[in-house]
């Protein structure tokens, strides 16, 4: 008989994520963020952390409550979006940040999980991706004093690619709206986003699920990403409010 992957609380599900882990967490913006497990290492105190997130939430939601306890050291994401504390810490020199093309980080991570060390793609070519010198930490007085380095280069039928890495992490942390005992996950639409890739390339993922059924439940053809990828699942906080990043109403007529 399989044994149950649920856990009783999310600070339970993350107690052994220590200082210096490396985390993929999903979530774009607000929407799918594991929002209690990230309360969890809030309250757990964890320092060092190497995240890799599309993005680093909002100040203040989020990715953001860690970034403003300066709970974590380097950043691996698309964008800075919303959040001010972010681009301050990166341009003050207190956060190391690789940026990466979207597109780029999605298959890091998913080849992470598939076991494929490493990619080639177009994305980049002929910028400092391939050339290097992007700055990855600056001193407090503008300085660059980390950049990346250049890419391997190879040309297919004609045309250049760059070599790009595969990103395993410690734990992958993701939030889900259904999911079994199993951890068999489903996302509904757009919280689907970096979610089942985060889960694939953490060597341990954790789930948070709006919905808890019993294994069997879920329709197999619906499942958006196996329990096999998925270590440990934890049922969210339900009176929590979900927050919009931007509310954008019409007049009325």
């Amino acid at each position: 008989m399989a044994v149950s992957k649920v856990v009783a609380t999310a600070a339970e599900a993350v107690a052994d994520v220590g200082s210096g882990s490396s985390l993929a967490v999903g979530g774009f913006g607000l929407c799918g963020v594991p929002v209690d497990l990230i309360d969890a290492l809030v309250a757990s105190k964890t320092t060092g952390l190497a995240v890799v997130s599309n993005n680093c939430g909002v100040d203040g939601g989020g990715l953001g409550r860690l970034l403003a306890e300066h709970r974590v050291a380097r950043v691996t994401g698309s964008y800075v979006g919303e959040n001010r504390e972010f681009a301050r810490q990166f341009l003050a020199g207190e956060l190391e940040v690789e940026l990466v093309p979207q597109g780029t980080l999605a298959e890091r991570l998913r080849a992470g999980g598939c076991g494929i060390p490493a990619f080639y793609t177009p994305a980049g070519v002929g910028t400092l991706i391939e050339e290097g010198g992007l700055p990855l930490r600056y001193g407090p007085d503008g300085s660059v004093l980390l950049a990346s380095s250049p890419r391997e280069l190879r040309e297919f039928d004609g045309r250049r690619y760059v070599l790009e890495r595969a990103i395993r992490t410690d734990f992958g942390l993701v939030r889900a709206s259904r999911g079994d005992t199993l951890g068999n996950l489903i996302f509904d639409k757009a919280t689907r986003n970096f979610n089942p890739l985060c889960a694939m390339a953490g060597r341990v993922a954790i789930a948070e699920v709006e919905e808890l059924v019993p294994a069997g439940a879920l329709d197999p053809a619906g499942v958006h990403l196996p329990g096999i990828f998925v270590d440990r699942v934890v049922v969210a906080d339900p009176s929590r409010p979900k927050v919009v990043e931007k509310r954008t109403v019409r007049s009325p007529p």
